[in-house]
């Protein structure tokens, strides 16, 4: 039974052939588990050619667990994390920053997702003070929430001011793939080289099966890791299979060639929705992610069209997302259908 194409989600996508081929062609012999294996080096060494030799990088099998035991990893229960009110690890994880760090998540409001230094500013009193709970991490999100990105030097500016200040600068990138192909950018110049300390690498969202990455660019906060790691439930046995899908998604561009078709293909349907009247797309498309206001009597019969999420109920806001298998077609039929339901 062949599904039909959704606009939901870049997670709703299948595994891209090349990564499927990648663990068939692991799934030979014994090895043994938990990472001493030669699939698990080789992997190791190709994220040390994207971004440098002095990192440490821990295989994870969840974006919620990259992200909640990268921060576990610098954060004490009476720090504070700094982050946008959209953030992923304020809306999408359950709490789970919370329950597992101790932390108490200071978000930012924001129109486009990025948060800025004049905004993190405001958010520095109580240094030192017992009542307060102390600042120790901003966290970001490349590509962001809103389907924006953010520059090289907005992310310099933010871990400039971070270190200043004696905070650890973390970047969620569950999306990072589409961020480095939208600024025709390769992932050393967006992390390494602009401050960042600790990178959740996300590689489901475009074309793996499952698999996320922890990186630490400064060895000396990633000594406990490995413990903390496999107390947090994400020490995988059969970490080869993970291993081989990181060792093809990058080799010869993989990466760079699916995230640069999933924004291609939003593009295109950013240029044929702004040809609709009664849609107003509300953020910059810079990415794979569209948001839109539609007139909210028309979502439903859209969304049996062809599923979407509504990310906005008061304002009618929603959210369409391609993906590295998303088809000029594929845009083709959904704008047609728009268009058919907002002829009704």
């Amino acid at each position: 039974m062949l599904a039909k194409k959704s606009f939901a989600s870049d997670n709703n996508a299948p595994v891209h052939p090349r990564i499927l081929k990648a663990i068939r062609n692991a799934n030979q012999g014994d090895y043994i588990a938990y990472g001493d294996d030669p699939y698990t080096e080789k992997a190791v060494e190709k994220f040390k050619e994207h971004f440098g030799k002095n990192i440490d990088v821990y295989f994870m099998l969840t974006g919620t667990g990259a992200n909640v035991l990268g921060l576990k990893t610098v954060t004490d229960s009476f720090n504070s994390i700094i982050t946008a009110e959209t953030a992923h690890i304020n809306i999408d994880e359950c709490g789970a920053p919370e329950k597992f760090t101790g932390c108490k998540l200071i978000t930012i409001p924001t129109a486009n997702g990025k948060i800025t230094v004049a905004e993190i500013k405001k958010l520095m009193h109580g240094i030192g003070d017992a009542h307060h709970s102390q600042p120790r991490v901003v966290s970001i999100t490349q590509s962001t929430e809103m389907g924006t990105v953010y520059k090289k030097k907005e992310i310099e500016e933010v871990a400039n001011f971070a270190h200043k200040n004696s905070m650890i600068l973390h970047m969620d990138g569950a999306r990072i793939a589409n961020a480095a192909a939208s600024l025709s950018m390769g992932f050393k110049k967006l992390t390494t080289d602009t401050g960042v300390d600790i990178l959740s690498f996300g590689g489901t969202k475009n074309g793996m099966m499952l698999g996320e990455a922890v990186i630490f660019f400064n060895k000396e906060i990633s000594e406990n890791f490995k413990f903390i790691r496999k107390q947090g439930a994400q020490l995988f046995s059969k970490m080869r299979y993970i291993s081989a899908q990181f060792i093809e998604y990058l080799s010869n561009d993989l990466w760079l060639e699916n995230a640069t078709h999933a924004n291609e293909m939003a593009k295109i349907l950013e240029k044929e929705i702004r040809k609709i009247d009664k849609i107003k797309i509300t953020q910059p498309v810079e990415a794979n992610g569209i948001f839109a206001i539609v007139p909210k009597k028309y979502i439903p019969s859209l969304q049996k069209k062809s599923f979407f999420y509504i990310w906005n109920e008061e304002k009618g806001e929603v959210r369409w997302m391609t993906s590295f298998n998303t088809t000029r077609a594929d845009v083709h039929d959904f704008v047609e259908s728009i268009k058919e339901v907002l002829r009704k």
